[in-house]
């Protein structure tokens, strides 16, 4: 948990840094981490015959029900440090994805023709202004 942690707030800086393609490598590192933990958790559910660890470090020796409660508190702790960390780096990519789209529409809107008088394909003025940009003109 500790390493996923700091795997999100390296994605964090990255993102800040605009940088997208260490962001996508990062993924892949975090997604593989995502699937191992899933799998460890898994494998402790199947050991434990689908018992709470709680109720598991109940019947424990008191030092050693001390130590597991003491792992269970931190890990639910790095749990909600990884979640919060996650939201943020969420956001902050949503906020950037919106961003990038707004400065698209602009530059689209700066770069169509204003009016309907332009040249069309042929080389003759046009009258039909298309407000969409086409790669492909067909007739049905």
């Amino acid at each position: 948990m500790e390493l996923l942690q700091s795997l999100l707030v390296e994605e964090f800086d990255f993102l800040v840094e605009r940088d997208a393609e260490a962001v996508v490598q990062l993924e892949f590192s975090i997604h593989e981490l995502l699937r191992q933990i899933a799998s460890e958790k898994m494998l402790v559910i199947r050991l434990l015959d689908g018992q709470k660890v709680r109720d598991y470090a109940q019947g424990l020796a008191e030092d050693a029900r001390d130590a597991v409660l003491d792992l269970l508190r931190t890990l639910d702790e790095l749990e909600q440090r990884c979640a919060r960390q996650a939201t943020q780096n969420t956001e902050l990519s949503l906020g950037l994805l919106d961003q990038s789209r707004a400065l698209l529409n602009t530059l689209h809107s700066q770069i169509a023709p204003k009016t309907g008088s332009t040249y069309g394909k042929r080389g003759a003025m046009s009258s039909i202004r298309r407000p969409d940009a086409a790669l492909l003109v067909g007739r049905l």
